[in-house]
């Protein structure tokens, strides 16, 4: 019997556009032999089934249902397509882990760890990962230039604290650009990071739950054409993705170990992808990704498919990871 499939895709973010993006491939993707897949609309606004007619049916929050004109619409597994809140920051998986139905991604806590960039980072610290050095502001906080540079440098990079797809990062110059740059993170996130820049090789490296085992991908090199791996490098064509990418057989192994180690230190499940950039040839680590892209053209598919593995194998996988293990829960 086949499977009923929710594809949850939109969000709150600035990123709810690229989401529509990754959900509309999944749905695509999907063997309909298999399962129906059903495209589920998130908004703050409306939590909508929309059919191939693209006529919308409301989403009963209390138990993730459909009703429609001739039967209730219940799902065997959520896949997660959302990237930012509230799919990517803990909320959605808390959901659906309270309603005890199957989902895609990491767990509640992981979600939420790895979505907040100084809380990841402060964790992972623990076990020597190296990091960039960093300055933290919260909206209100008195701003003091001399001190963040002091600690920082220039140039550096002003982040959201909670956002992705580059959105609220600038890289700072000069000291007069740093409260311009300020506060345009502060207009994704009540909360900020500064981090000092870190002139080496960037990468990008997938690890997923594949087949039972904990696999990590061919890693690739994030080469852009502009000042750094912004908006318009990662989704208009700014800049090239090489996989495998062009670095050492000992820097290789040196990203591999350390990727799977974040991903098993983490707890994680699912998919993930995690950025690092090199110097002096020993991997920093940047932040992590557990709802990354997942059209044709983005990182992680890119890196499948150079590990052999199509579009229809790791969503196919991913569904059953999420079945399993909610069969193997205590």
């Amino acid at each position: 019997m086949k499977k009923n499939i929710a594809i949850i895709m939109g969000g709150y973010s600035s990123e709810y556009h690229i989401s529509l993006k990754s959900g509309t491939v999944v749905y695509n993707t999907l063997n309909k032999d298999k399962y129906n897949a059903y495209c589920i609309h998130i908004f703050k606004d409306k939590w909508v089934y929309v059919d191939a007619n693209t006529i919308e049916h409301a989403v009963n929050k209390a138990n993730f249902s459909v009703k429609l004109p001739s039967n209730v619409l219940e799902f065997d597994c959520v896949f997660n397509a959302i990237h930012g809140a509230p799919g990517e920051d803990g909320y959605m998986q808390g959901y659906f882990e309270l309603l005890n139905i199957p989902h895609t991604s990491c767990n509640m806590y992981q979600a939420a760890l790895t979505f907040n960039k100084r809380d990841c980072l402060s964790a992972l610290k623990h076990y020597g990962i190296k990091t960039a050095a960093s300055y933290y502001l919260n909206l209100g906080d008195a701003v003091d230039q001399d001190a963040i540079i002091a600690k920082v440098g220039l140039p550096c990079f002003v982040k959201a604290n909670k956002s992705g797809s580059s959105y609220g990062i600038t890289k700072v110059h000069k000291k007069e650009a740093l409260n311009v740059a300020i506060q345009t993170a502060f207009k994704e996130d009540n909360e900020i990071i500064i981090e000092s820049f870190l002139d080496g090789v960037e990468v990008s490296v997938g690890v997923i739950t594949y087949k039972g085992e904990i696999t990590v991908l061919p890693i690739t090199e994030i080469v852009t054409d502009n000042d750094f791996f912004d908006y318009k490098a990662k989704y208009l064509g700014q800049s090239k993705e090489i996989t495998p990418a062009r670095i050492s057989d000992t820097m290789a192994k040196k990203v591999t170990v350390l990727a799977k180690q974040i991903y098993k230190t983490l707890k994680l499940k699912g998919f993930s992808r995690a950025e690092f950039i090199f110097k002096n040839e020993h991997p920093y680590f940047l932040e992590i990704n557990t709802v990354p892209g997942l059209t044709k053209e983005s990182i992680l598919p890119q890196q499948a498919l150079a590990a052999g593995i199509s579009l229809e194998e790791l969503f196919d996988n991913a569904i059953k990871e999420a079945l399993l293990f909610q069969n193997t829960k205590p």
